[in-house]
């Protein structure tokens, strides 16, 4: 497992264990947030963890929607008010998409400048 190819799937990895663990430990007074924390952080978690083990994994850009479904799940599950379960599901999301969507075009123009 070579971590600096995959910097991009560590940092989804930490963002789904934070989302995975936020409902247990700074954002457990949000009963509405702890469903889709723990959903589309082990979404995260699963995706990244089956890429840095060398298994394929999801592409970049699948990473980038479950991030982004994390972005929009306090207003989508109406968690926007609890402080602490929103900025989690903000930060983690925003985090996620933006190297999701920074390796995936990384990952297209290598492509594309070698064939």
């Amino acid at each position: 497992m070579d971590l600096t190819k995959s910097w991009a799937d560590v940092v989804a990895f930490l963002a789904g264990a934070a989302a995975v663990l936020a409902p247990f430990f700074w954002a457990g007074g949000s009963h509405a947030a702890a469903q889709p924390l723990l959903v589309l952080g082990a979404l995260l978690l699963v995706s990244a963890l089956w890429t840095l083990l060398g298994a394929g994994g999801a592409a970049s850009w699948v990473t980038a929607a479950f991030g982004a479904l994390l972005l929009v799940s306090p207003w989508a599950f109406g968690f926007d008010g609890d402080g602490a379960a929103a900025w989690t599901a903000w930060i983690a999301g925003a985090v996620t998409v933006i190297v999701g969507l920074w390796t995936a075009l990384q990952t297209r123009s290598g492509v594309l400048t070698r064939a």
